[in-house]
């Protein structure tokens, strides 16, 4: 069994009811934006720790396995971690291509699953919030668009930086990711809130660890 396929659940245990949610929740987001199709999704969460980064993973994994191209892009410039669950290299990416803006050619990895790419941070710099709003981030996700079906933004929760606030008004919908049992009503309401501000398009949230027989369901 692989590296990746030991984090990803969508690919060590496709027939399990977790990967099966993950399969109906790439369903209920297309299905979502029957009017206006998604082509960006940023996905974020209230706190560290509440699987912001599993799930999208995971969502990405579903995406490809349904013949989508699938590009994932880690915008989490604090504390990358894509590229450790995918087992590749971080020296070019994200930020690399901002800074050198007529790169020809995407740093683009290609990952286990056929039709999904990773994009990596590179190298993290001092002031994230300030790449993430430049114009040359807004260039970049237009040439993003030209490459891949649907584009997943991996961004720092939303409650602790400005982080992914600052790029939700640039993405055509917004996953937030909460934890069961963790994640506090007020934090879960504190998160709405702000990336109601800022006029993003919140299409629905994961619930992550909940507890099935309780009639959570999954997400």
């Amino acid at each position: 069994m692989t590296h990746t396929e030991t984090q990803l659940i969508t690919l060590r245990d496709p027939r399990s009811p977790a990967a099966e949610a993950y399969r109906t929740l790439r369903t209920n987001i297309q299905f979502s934006s029957l009017d206006n199709p998604l082509h960006t999704l940023l996905v974020t969460s209230t706190a560290p720790d509440e699987g912001k980064s599993t799930t999208i993973c995971n969502l990405a994994v579903a995406m490809a396995q349904a013949e989508q191209r699938v590009i994932l892009v880690e915008c989490d410039l604090r504390r990358p971690s894509l590229h450790t669950l995918f087992g590749l290299p971080n020296e070019q990416g994200l930020t690399s291509l901002i800074l050198e803006a007529d790169q020809p050619l995407l740093p683009l990895h290609a990952t286990e699953v056929p039709g999904l790419m990773l994009l990596t941070s590179g190298p993290l710099p001092p002031r994230p919030a300030d790449i993430l709003g430049s114009r040359r981030m807004e260039q970049l996700i237009a040439r993003l668009r030209g490459e891949a079906d649907v584009i997943l933004f991996d961004t720092p929760p939303v409650v602790a930086v400005t982080d992914a606030a600052v790029l939700a008004t640039r993405v055509d919908g917004v996953l937030l990711v909460l934890q069961a049992h963790k994640t506090s009503r007020e934090r879960a309401r504190q998160a709405r809130q702000i990336l109601e501000k800022v006029k993003a398009n919140i299409i629905g949230v994961v619930l992550n660890g909940a507890d099935a027989e309780q009639g959570y369901g999954y997400y």
